[in-house]
């Protein structure tokens, strides 16, 4: 008797395991996923870590969904591999999520999985960078104006060296990455017609590591015939700073240096007079993208896109809020 009342007490156990197993697995909306009382389950497939920018998005991002604030988070960093992020968001989509966050590594390719998405009905997010793929598929972006952020910086540029021949070199970001495009095209449009010249221009995926290795090319090809550098990040930047000041020039005056991002380190270079313009790149996006998402799950209208705004600093404008900035 002892024994078969035992053997119904599994049997019960495991009906129960398997329906609710059978709801969490069920589509997008409704707690799918996993979630616990009216909290949503959101899936935040990020680009991985590769600057002190991303870092500070990715906290403000768990910052903003925490279960605090009414959200059960499953976060993936795809170390700036789109397969892996692809794969990401398929697993998202697999748990039945409530919503889906992408912060696309690069623009193409999302088609499909997004389309995955759709028909499960999970609706997807944007937050950073952009995709090209129907703008049907995925029901708001959140971020910066990139070919502004560009502009800004070519604008200064034009305005202090365009009369002047001057020879330039560019770190690019991830190519194929919107960021990376964008900013190209603005800072391109704005030295137009200068006598700037372009000596060289490559990737160096947005990271120290690559923009000092690419740096160190650029001057062992063209040394003192740089006069500039222009970096689509603040990392970047940093890593060419310490490949100048190993090849025995002084950033900031043998070589100026234009970035983007205005992260801690790249501002208290700026402070310092080792970069000489930054641009901002607000990584703090995590607040607006977390009320967009209880907007969408709760069935409410949302805009298309949402722009935070950037500011943009030299020398004597980065001493001053130095101490303040939050990242």
């Amino acid at each position: 008797m002892k024994a078969n009342k035992i053997i119904a007490g599994i049997a019960l156990v495991g009906a129960i395991a398997f329906t609710a197993t059978g709801c969490a697995g069920a589509g997008g909306g409704g707690n799918a996923g996993g979630g616990s009382g009216d909290k949503i389950t959101v899936g935040f497939a990020q680009t991985g870590s590769e600057s002190g920018w991303r870092s500070a998005n990715t906290e403000s991002m768990k910052e903003a969904f925490s279960e605090a604030n009414g959200f059960n988070l499953v976060f993936n960093a795809a170390d700036n591999k789109p397969e892996a992020q692809i794969a990401a968001v398929r697993s998202f989509i697999n748990q039945g999520v409530d919503a889906i966050v992408l912060a696309p590594i690069v623009s193409d390719g999302w088609d499909d999985v997004l389309k995955e998405a759709k028909d499960a009905n999970i609706p997807v997010i944007l937050e950073d960078r952009t995709v090209s793929a129907s703008k049907d598929l995925y029901a708001s972006w959140i971020g910066l104006d990139f070919k502004k952020e560009g502009e800004t910086a070519g604008t200064w540029v034009a305005d202090n060296f365009g009369k002047t021949p001057t020879n330039l070199v560019v770190l690019e970001g991830t190519t194929g990455s919107s960021a990376a495009t964008d900013r190209a095209t603005g800072f391109n449009d704005a030295i137009k017609g200068t006598d700037i010249k372009v000596l060289d221009s490559q990737t160096g995926n947005f990271t120290r590591a690559d923009g000092k290795t690419v740096m160190e090319g650029f001057l062992q090809k063209y040394g003192s015939q740089i006069n500039l550098l222009f970096a689509h990040n603040d990392d970047m930047g940093l890593g060419a700073l310490e490949a100048i000041k190993a090849a025995g020039l002084k950033p900031g005056t043998d070589i100026k240096i234009v970035t983007i991002d205005a992260v801690k380190d790249g501002m208290t270079a700026l402070s310092n007079g080792e970069f000489n313009y930054i641009v901002e790149c607000n990584p703090l996006l995590g607040e607006k993208t977390a009320e967009v998402v209880k907007k969408v799950v709760a069935g409410e209208s949302v805009d298309k896109s949402y722009i935070v705004e950037d500011q943009a600093f030299d020398q004597e404008q980065a001493k001053k809020v130095l101490d303040s900035r939050p990242y």
